[in-house]
């Protein structure tokens, strides 16, 4: 049996993926509810609701390899947008994964020697395929993470001058971190709700379910077809 892993940061992230799979089993772990479904084909899911920010996010990801032993992961929720190519409610598929507040310094020079994660290209390439058959419009491009809801246009120019990402979110860098270094394969999975920028509040609280229910479709496809 495939067993493949869904995380998502908020309960919103999560709302339609769970309506979808109405009978999963609750496995508790590490402060954790990990819900267990076996309704897609022959592949296991297990979604899971980490919490904002990136140590949530890294201990919810390691308590969820530890004990589920998954093929693959998606991270998969919101972001805000950091390209001007990227509208509200585009979806970005990562190519590539990084904190944008910490020196990579530390990482790349130290354990565990890499600073830049990068997510497996056959999830990469089976998340663009489902983003076609709904006919949504997506990008690949590198998302970046750090320990703030950006709604800031100084600094958005800022991060964006620096990394040159597509989004910026809160947990991606994260799971990637926690999926090398376990190396299991990974894709992020970002619908974008906001352009991180002085109207990022209000357009985040306009567009969240909307974009959240695009991703939900997205990755419930990826786990039929996986």
């Amino acid at each position: 049996m495939k067993r493949i892993a869904i995380i998502g940061a908020m309960p919103s992230e999560l709302a339609d993926i769970r309506a979808a799979l109405p009978d999963s089993e609750i496995i508790k772990k590490a402060g954790y509810d990990y819900y267990v479904s076996h309704a897609l084909n022959d592949t296991e899911i297990i979604h899971v609701c980490s919490g904002i920010a990136k140590v949530n996010a890294a201990i919810c990801t390691q308590a969820l390899i530890d004990t589920f032993k998954p093929d693959a992961i998606i991270n998969a929720g919101i972001a805000g947008g950091m390209n001007n190519d990227v509208k509200v409610c585009d979806i970005v598929i990562s190519n590539e994964v990084r904190h944008y507040d910490l020196d990579l310094h530390f990482l790349n020079d130290y354990p565990p020697y890499c600073g830049v994660f990068t997510p497996d290209e056959k999830l990469m390439a089976l998340a663009a395929e489902c983003c076609d058959k709904f006919d949504i419009n997506y990008f690949f491009g590198r998302i970046v993470s750090g320990e703030a809801f950006i709604t800031d246009s100084e600094v958005k120019k800022v991060i964006a001058e620096n990394f040159k990402p597509h989004a910026v979110d809160m947990e991606s860098s994260a799971v990637g971190h926690c999926a090398y270094r376990n190396n299991v394969p990974f894709v992020s999975v970002r619908c974008i709700s906001d352009n991180a920028d002085d109207e990022g509040a209000m357009s985040f609280d306009k567009f969240e379910k909307i974009a959240a229910k695009k991703v939900a479709d997205v990755v419930l496809k990826m786990a039929e077809c996986f």
